[in-house]
């Protein structure tokens, strides 16, 4: 291998790594917040319906994490779209595609789990509609999702980069 070809392999490997811990880090913080939103506008907030809402979207996240290579489907898009990475508008298109990627199937977990906690807690007899639910927290959580992505992938990225001696892109 010259030097080129470990520079590049090293580089592969560093991000590698660096959207390994992203998909983490998201993960992690979108399914708080998500589950934490979920289990206060349920009208029902019990810490244990939030605890298990949390430990099974951020299992579900983090799957979502390792197996849609965010950085990479970002990227082509900013290219396609000719942005500048890290410009605004960038960062607004970006949280949007990872919010239309993550959130419907977080929901869809932590609802489908909520329903089967009411229905299982009432015997079947609670008079719950799973569609109803559904789309009301969808559009709750893809609202808090969007501004959640916004805020912190920029960060963690930026913390990333730094603790992997990647330069900024602005460098």
């Amino acid at each position: 291998m010259d030097f080129w070809e470990v520079t590049n392999y090293t580089m592969e490997q560093t991000m590698k790594k660096i959207n390994t811990e992203m998909a983490l880090y998201m993960g992690v913080v979108m399914s708080f917040f998500l589950s934490l939103t979920g289990t206060l506008t349920s009208g029902h907030f019990k810490i244990i319906s939030f605890i298990l809402s949390f430990i099974g979207s951020t299992v579900v996240s983090i799957i979502i994490g390792f197996l849609v290579p965010m950085g990479k489907v970002t990227m082509g898009v900013d290219r396609k779209m000719k942005l500048r990475p890290d410009s605004m508008k960038a960062r607004c298109v970006n949280s949007f595609i990872s919010d239309i990627i993550y959130t419907p199937i977080m929901t869809l977990g932590m609802v489908s789990f909520a329903y089967m906690m009411i229905k299982k807690n009432s015997d079947g007899h609670a008079d719950v509609n799973f569609i109803g639910m559904f789309f009301k927290s969808l559009a709750i959580c893809f609202a808090v999702g969007y501004v959640l992505i916004f805020i912190f992938q920029p960060l963690f990225m930026k913390m990333l980069f730094k603790k992997h001696n990647v330069p900024n892109r602005e460098q």
